[in-house]
């Protein structure tokens, strides 16, 4: 039977999927890495696709990656990830798997929302943003059923919306961004030292305290006018929101979709759908098996 890899490469693990072209899973994988030692993801992606081969009984008809960082032009590499993952920039998987196809590169986002589209919860959408939040805020857009890369690879990185021209500036030096006003990394500082992650947050809310209350909800409404903006921009159909922090479920949802019935314009009625992503953490490498597919 004819079958793609797909492989998606985190901050300390891999996850892959083997895949017919048709969408049928016959395989998965998440592995582990040493984060410290060079190359240790390069050394188990290699390792992956070599067990996969020996499962289906031949090689995978094509293999796929996604990555954090940009990806370079003819999409054979990740051209910029600055500060982690060092090796992986300008490395050329289709030369390092000794692979007869091109392995095509994704960034990360860009493969999940792909994921979603072929088979999650974007499958029925042709104009569609997702959203991940997690330790920072990760995004992709598909417009008219393509996706949106860019001129440098940028296209798409929502989380670096501007809210607050006065705020911090972020990872990528904007000032108050979406990022900054609900993504993990920052959780510490956001609720005055209280809270160590953004589930605790959430825990403490659900339990009834106001302060914890206060300091949720502001990041809400944020994402909240975040999407109304997206939405003013690129007018999608919907809105996919995957990562950790969707994990909470209502009590993220409601209250959003509360705050956007305040923001959002609805000309003629029309609003965008809120919807929770659907393939979870391997949705990456679903979208870089789709991508390799193409």
């Amino acid at each position: 039977m004819s079958f793609v890899v797909g492989i998606d490469l985190g901050g300390s693990s891999v996850k892959a999927v083997v895949v017919t072209p048709a969408g049928e899973t016959l395989s998965t994988a998440n592995t582990d890495f040493d984060p410290a030692v060079r190359l240790d993801w390069a050394e188990k992606i290699a390792g992956l696709v070599s067990r996969f081969s020996g499962e289906q009984g031949s090689a995978p008809a094509a293999i796929g990656l996604s990555a954090p960082g940009l990806a370079a032009k003819d999409g054979r590499s990740i051209a910029v990830m600055p500060g982690r993952l060092q090796g992986l920039e300008g490395l050329d998987w289709t030369q390092f798997l000794n692979a007869p196809r091109v392995v095509p590169v994704l960034n990360d986002a860009h493969a999940a929302l792909l994921g979603e589209a072929w088979l999650g919860a974007a499958r029925d959408f042709h104009h569609v943003i997702m959203l991940t939040l997690g330790t920072g805020v990760g995004g992709a857009i598909i417009s008219d059923g393509k996706l949106l890369t860019g001129t440098f690879g940028k296209g798409g990185h929502l989380g670096h919306l501007c809210l607050d021209v006065d705020g911090k500036p972020d990872v990528c030096a904007m000032p108050g961004s979406l990022e900054t006003a609900i993504g993990n990394y920052n959780i510490r500082a956001r609720s005055g030292g209280r809270f160590e992650s953004t589930h605790a947050l959430v825990a403490a809310h659900l339990a009834g305290d106001v302060e914890a209350s206060r300091v949720w909800l502001k990041s809400v409404r944020a994402l909240a006018c975040a999407i109304g903006s997206f939405a003013n921009i690129l007018d999608p159909e919907a809105v996919i929101i995957g990562g950790g922090i969707a994990r909470s479920g209502a009590a993220l949802f409601e209250p959003l979709q509360r705050f956007l019935d305040e923001v959002e314009w609805r000309p003629g009625g029309g609003q965008v759908r809120l919807l929770p992503a659907t393939l979870g953490d391997i949705a990456g490498a679903y979208g870089a098996a789709f991508n390799a597919l193409k």
